[in-house]
């Protein structure tokens, strides 16, 4: 079932986005897979691999990684992020949500909120949405970027493409100072948005989760369709390349997600401190005392 995982991520995997098209991504796909081919114990390996794999990140205190999740609403973000790090020591992880800027964030330029959000070394950040919402929802909605006070001999037909280049930037950066960079798109069809809005208006335990913004936003779907796949074409690379994730059955979401990050962090050839001689002496020092203690 992994072996199988692993190949499927090359189908999903976008570094380069010139021919990208979002239409040849089935929102529905499982890759051939079903829920009865034993995908809940490849999830179950897979977080408990992430486990080890974390434990060694933080240990050598070098690498840091960053995963960013982009999708409509409803596309099941924070359940992915949820199951995937389950097995992760929370001491290693750092996980923030960024919603409608504040005042203080419009303030600065675009990329402020999210920058002072980035991991440290040893760590897995994680952003529920990001900086990506400047070519996203600003984009879909121009009176969000009037909100951004940016000078107006600035605000020309080039200020999308310009952004573009800020942030691949802004991520050769990133990743030029140890700090690697994941980005999924979890690609929800719209009738499984509305399949999934109904249960939630449906279910009281459920009904907190709703918002009739999401309503307000489904009526923008190709507006936003048009906008995720030119993101995707312009900002995927080597370096940090974009996972077009299906995103109709949350069990395929889920295991694609983890492969993938385990992927990541395995690319970092991950082990633990030598032990210096030095060390070793302190070490057995140490032991020593120890047992002639009472």
């Amino acid at each position: 079932m992994v072996d199988r995982i692993e190949q499927l991520l090359k189908q999903f995997r976008i570094t380069d986005g010139s021919r990208f098209r979002l239409k040849d991504h089935d929102p529905a796909s499982t890759g051939g897979l079903d829920d009865n081919t034993g995908h809940k114990d490849a999830l179950e390996n897979s977080v408990k691999r992430l486990a080890k794999l974390q434990n060694k990140l933080y240990a050598q205190h070098e690498w840091a990684v960053l995963l960013i999740f982009q999708a409509m609403d409803a596309a099941g973000k924070d359940g992915a992020i949820k199951h995937v790090m389950s097995g992760v020591n929370p001491q290693g992880c750092q996980v923030y949500s960024f919603k409608t800027p504040s005042a203080e964030e419009l303030d600065h330029d675009y990329l402020w909120r999210t920058s002072k959000c980035m991991p440290e070394r040893g760590r897995i950040g994680i952003f529920n949405r990001s900086y990506y919402e400047e070519v996203l929802a600003v984009r879909v909605h121009r009176a969000f970027l009037a909100d951004q006070h940016i000078p107006k001999k600035l605000m020309t037909k080039e200020i999308w493409q310009q952004r573009f280049d800020d942030i691949n930037g802004f991520e050769r950066y990133l990743f030029h100072n140890g700090i690697l960079v994941r980005k999924f798109f979890l690609n929800v069809s719209r009738k499984e948005q509305k399949k999934r809005f109904m249960a939630r208006l449906d279910d009281p335990a459920s009904n907190w989760k709703f918002s009739s913004a999401d309503v307000r936003e489904r009526g923008y779907w190709t507006q936003y369709m048009k906008a995720y796949e030119d993101m995707i074409r312009r900002t995927s690379s080597a370096h940090a390349p974009w996972y077009v994730v299906p995103a109709d059955n949350k069990w395929f979401t889920r295991l694609v997600v983890a492969t993938a990050v385990r992927d990541a962090l395995e690319s970092l050839h991950l082990h633990y401190p030598v032990v210096t001689p030095a060390q070793k002496r302190d070490l057995a020092s140490a032991r020593n005392l120890i047992q002639r203690q009472r």
